[in-house]
């Protein structure tokens, strides 16, 4: 093995616990069997257009850089409006429009925020997912 292959390769593998882990897709029953497993849920219902969906992506990537608890113990998962917007779920937890946050936990919501981009904002409803993850 050449000396750069070997360190390209050995900075990877080191950079990999440190990697941010991505949110999951939805996918009709992902959020059924992600809570009946005890998951606490952060649902971001987005579209690639939005630009409110967007701001909130940025936010949520610094947040999450600056507290690694977040993706330990949150599932993250993306609800691509434009194709689930109208389906089960939305329609299931009532969601108003694209760029809406929600926390689940077991059979609760336990919070949610529509079109807001404020960090503080944003960060309250982490937490609360946070605590509910890790109490």
């Amino acid at each position: 093995m050449h000396r750069r292959s070997f360190l390209t390769l050995t900075a990877g593998a080191l950079a990999l616990p440190f990697a941010a882990r991505a949110a999951l897709e939805y996918t009709p029953g992902l959020t059924t069997q992600r809570l009946a497993a005890g998951e606490t849920l952060f649902l971001d219902f987005r579209a690639s257009w939005c630009s409110t969906c967007a701001a909130q992506q940025r936010v949520l990537t610094e947040l999450k850089q600056e507290n690694p608890a977040y993706e330990q113990n949150i599932t993250f998962i993306d609800v691509d409006w434009d194709i689930h917007g109208k389906g089960e779920l939305s329609r299931m937890l009532n969601i108003p429009r694209r760029s809406t946050l929600v926390v689940l936990k077991g059979e609760k919501e336990l919070g949610r925020l529509v079109a807001q981009t404020g960090k503080a904002e944003i960060k309250a409803l982490m937490d609360t997912a946070l605590g509910a993850a890790t109490s």
